[in-house]
């Protein structure tokens, strides 16, 4: 899939703006401030209804307007689909092939996008929290039944801790309505945990063969999944259930103290291990952005996979980031695969077939204008 046509109306620095892309790559130049990753993002909220910068909506809409919106016009292999979002503060509203979606759960999954940023470094040895977000979001992309149950399980969390939390400091709690939250929460968290084990699995058998291939064979990645309930791969859902309901009993009292659940999907980690060393605590610096370049391609192949054709590639200013090595890897591996748009400061020093066939776009105070 690629996206033909972009069109921005009050979003971040562009009070309008227009552009048109080529197949293959797409090049943003400019110095930093200038709105070069604004664009990026538009295309990442385009593709997932929400930024990978920030988590307030509002922030995205250009200051002093009521609204933002943002079409993109994208060729899928069974033809032409027109995309809409729009922001406001009353909230969003997405529209596929001009028809307005009741749920966003229906929207996200149409335009697949692989997000490469600096931050991405960081999902080897950044929290738990960057990891986890790294898991919903891709695998939202691919299953809308994950995302209608991340949703379940996220409203339900909620309601528990909400009860939790007004009884801090007690030594027991009698609560019919605790207890049905409880039992729809255990439910809910083994969904989602059964699927993240899934994609975890499927993300293995990529990220593998890729990693060995930057590190020139020197290197075995291996991601493992690590529930903080104990719950086991191989385990049924009921089994998986009993488990949880157990250490939920067995820590009542500790939530009680704390007043907030302290098992479930939303406290769960990776860990990724290089010849059997943990990376985030052993690993060298090229050793943890390996790993995450790793991740990044393995994730481009697994959603072909899944959905028969290749996501689109975001890189904001990742390639400067990058040895001359790591650097042509990628470049080589996305060589007339994959639509990839790229922003950088500049071009030198990125000895490039594949960017030097770019379609380039120079970026100033929010002007951009297409060229050489």
């Amino acid at each position: 899939m690629h996206i033909d046509r972009l069109e921005l109306t009050n979003y971040r620095n562009y009070e309008s703006l227009t552009l048109e892309f080529s197949p293959t790559i797409n090049v943003f130049i400019g110095e930093n401030a200038q709105g070069k990753t604004n664009i990026m993002e538009s295309l990442y909220v385009l593709s997932m209804a929400k930024s990978h910068r920030t988590s307030n909506d509002k922030e995205l809409i250009r200051w002093s307007e009521e609204y933002g919106k943002i079409k993109g016009d994208v060729s899928k292999k069974y033809g032409h689909l027109p995309l809409e979002l729009t922001l406001s503060k009353k909230g969003k509203k997405a529209r596929v092939n001009h028809l307005e979606q009741s749920r966003l759960s229906d929207y996200i999954g149409q335009l697949n996008v692989v997000m490469f940023a600096p931050e991405d470094l960081n999902l080897v040895k950044g929290s738990p929290q960057v990891r986890r977000r790294f898991l919903d979001m891709e695998i939202g992309q691919i299953s809308p039944v994950y995302l209608h149950d991340l949703l379940t399980f996220q409203k339900l969390l909620k309601q528990r801790n909400h009860i939790l939390k007004t009884h801090q400091g007690k030594s027991s709690l009698n609560d019919v309505m605790f207890d049905v939250y409880t039992d729809q929460y255990i439910q809910a968290a083994v969904s989602v945990i059964r699927k993240r084990f899934e994609f975890m699995e499927l993300l293995q058998k990529w990220a593998e063969p890729i990693h060995l291939g930057i590190s020139r064979g020197l290197e075995k990645l291996d991601i493992r999944y690590c529930p903080v309930s104990g719950l086991n791969r191989d385990a049924s859902f009921e089994e998986m259930v009993d488990i949880l309901e157990q250490k939920l009993k067995d820590g009542r009292s500790q939530e009680l103290a704390r007043g907030l659940t302290l098992v479930g999907p939303h406290r769960d980690d990776l860990q990724f291990y290089v010849n059997d060393y943990d990376v985030q605590t052993y690993g060298s610096q090229g050793q943890q952005r390996t790993t995450a370049l790793s991740l990044k391609l393995a994730e481009i192949e697994l959603i072909k996979q899944e959905v028969g054709e290749s996501p689109v590639l975001l890189l904001d200013d990742v390639l400067s980031e990058l040895d001359d090595y790591r650097q042509s890897h990628l470049l080589n591996t996305i060589q007339g695969e994959v639509q990839t748009f790229v922003t950088t400061t500049s071009v030198e020093g990125i000895d490039h077939e594949t960017i030097r066939q770019a379609a380039m776009f120079h970026v100033k105070q929010g002007h951009v204008e297409k060229g050489a």
